[in-house]
């Protein structure tokens, strides 16, 4: 299947979550988590390109649903996002998405498509783009510190990119490790489940922290947390949700997105407002230095960006192309004649049916 042409632009491009999952396994996990990672470097190296803006949200005391918009005056894109931690007790996702690309010129859209699914592998491809430019040379062992739903993205994408080799699992709910353990059996990683925490980071040179709680924990205290250890913090990702001791952040170099926004979201929304912070785009263009010896500790406080939601949609319509795994969306009026709205309203009504003004 061919994408529509610009004569059918009424027809959206829409990928559903089987849809998506069908793409996934086409392409193959860890090439897509490749792929998606050198997709979104891509993006961040022509980051000024970038219409940039706090992503825009309405909390509630149960959680977040939050809208990302972002364009480069070509492409416009947007995500539809929620966050409730309280969902997994329903038998809910904490995190559901869809987003939509379009086209600047017409303001029509180019794709439709589940987010949730594809979230995950971004959030992940993303991880990986910071740690290959932040975290020590030759890190084969990570911590992963909440094993719910983003946990086996995070795995397999850190062993994909950056050649992790063992996975040092823990989470406070002793099911959701061993749900990753058995998801990521036969992944060619070695898995050690952790009784604890401070158990988990021993011998990491990466940390991964993940949790889903919307509040101000302590998941990491200073002590835990050694010289040299890039650590991959994306669990904080609205007000007063953290993951890390203040103190791990003052002894870090801290690298963030877009710091309008991690300034009320992440890790350092515990800081001064002034705190130096870089910026990631600015290491991968080389604009900034990244790790700066090998006694370093490296923070990527990650809350993500439109712009990381911009470079997934882009990949996935690219390839619907090769795949023709989507489906045609009857989404946008089309008549003969463009100004004549009603007359289409009136060809489509059933013969001998009445027009009603009620």
């Amino acid at each position: 299947m061919t994408l529509p042409a610009p004569s059918d632009r009424a027809y959206v491009p829409f990928v559903s979550v089987a849809t998506m999952m069908e793409l996934i396994h086409a392409v193959g996990l860890e090439t897509m988590l490749v792929e998606l990672t050198d997709a979104i470097e891509a993006e961040f190296r022509r980051w000024p390109a970038f219409d940039k803006t706090p992503r825009v949200a309405a909390h509630s005391p149960d959680g977040v649903i939050e809208l990302m918009p972002t364009s480069d005056g070509i492409h416009y894109a947007f995500k539809y996002v929620n966050g409730h931690p309280k969902n997994t007790r329903e038998g809910l996702q904490t995190v559901t998405a869809f987003g939509l690309l379009a086209d600047v010129d017409t303001g029509y859209p180019m794709l439709l498509s589940e987010m949730t699914m594809l979230t995950a592998l971004r959030t992940a491809a993303t991880s990986a783009m910071a740690a290959r430019h932040l975290a020590p040379q030759g890190a084969r062992v990570m911590a992963m510190i909440g094993n719910g739903a983003q946990a086996e993205f995070q795995c397999l994408a850190f062993r994909a990119v950056c050649g992790i080799d063992t996975v040092r699992l823990w989470d406070i709910d002793r099911a959701a490790t061993d749900k990753a353990m058995r998801n990521l059996a036969g992944s060619g990683l070695t898995l050690v489940p952790c009784a604890s925490a401070e158990a988990a980071v021993e011998g990491a040179q990466i940390i991964t922290t993940c949790t889903a709680d919307k509040q101000a924990a302590t998941i990491l205290t200073d002590n835990m947390v050694g010289a040299g250890v890039h650590l991959n913090a994306i669990g904080g990702d609205c007000p007063g949700k953290t993951e890390l001791h203040r103190d791990i952040l003052l002894r870090s170099d801290i690298f963030v997105e877009y710091p309008p926004q991690t300034r009320v979201e992440g890790e350092i929304q515990q800081l001064p407002a002034d705190h130096p912070v870089i910026e990631l785009w600015q290491v991968i263009t080389g604009a900034a230095p990244g790790r700066r010896d090998a006694a370093a500790v490296t923070l990527f406080d990650s809350v993500g960006f439109a712009v990381e939601d911009f470079a997934a949609l882009r990949y996935i319509r690219a390839k619907l192309q090769e795949t023709g795994l989507y489906d045609r969306l009857d989404l946008l009026a089309d008549p003969d004649d463009p100004r004549d709205l009603y007359g289409m309203l009136q060809r489509a009504r059933a013969p001998g049916r009445p027009v009603s003004a009620a």
